[in-house]
């Protein structure tokens, strides 16, 4: 029931995202909106949603990201999860490619301007203005919502997953956007 709540407020975002656009004559139309949802399981061809750290991130635990493109070309992307390790704190970030059998499938963080030196550990590009980091903490039930604003849209590159990492996201030089191991990973076609 949920998930289908979610994507009637999906398409009801986008159509008065539409509707406003045209009201103030804006210059084009956003990018499209993505959405996924799945449970997480042991790594399979096919899988949605896959847990590397059962421990960390349990068989069965879901998670849902949106992500949606303003008239004003700004991306809003929201993560939320369900049935992890209860008061813990997790980081996440969009990565350059799908899950796979291991968590460095997904490839690096995706950025909206590269960094010309990977993997990136400059504050410059390892931010969170040129990523979409979701970093969160868990509460008693062990559910959780993140959510973040960038001031670009994806266009002829995009990100095809969310990772969640060990620990929330460094930003000192030398480690900036790191966030240890990679624990599970969710592809969204973004």
């Amino acid at each position: 029931m949920a998930r289908k709540t979610i994507a009637v407020l999906l398409a009801t975002t986008a159509t008065l995202l539409a509707t406003a656009g045209t009201a103030l004559a804006c210059p084009g139309p956003p990018a499209h909106p993505a959405y996924a949802s799945a449970e997480f399981e042991n790594y399979h061809a096919g899988a949605e949603a896959v847990t590397y750290d059962p421990k960390l991130v349990q068989v069965g635990s879901d998670a849902t990201v949106y992500s949606l493109p303003t008239w004003d070309g700004k991306t809003t992307v929201i993560l939320r999860v369900h049935g992890l390790l209860l008061n813990h704190m997790y980081g996440a970030h969009a990565h350059q490619k799908s899950c796979g059998a291991t968590g460095d499938v997904a490839g690096p963080h995706y950025q909206n301007k590269p960094d010309p030196v990977q993997p990136s550990v400059d504050p410059a590009y390892a931010n969170a203005q040129n990523e979409i980091w979701l970093d969160f903490t868990t509460d008693e039930h062990g559910n959780a919502r993140s959510s973040t604003t960038v001031n670009w849209q994806f266009t002829d590159r995009h990100a095809g997953a969310v990772v969640i990492h060990a620990e929330h996201t460094h930003t000192d030089p030398g480690h900036a956007g790191t966030a240890g191991a990679r624990l599970a990973c969710i592809t969204v076609g973004f």
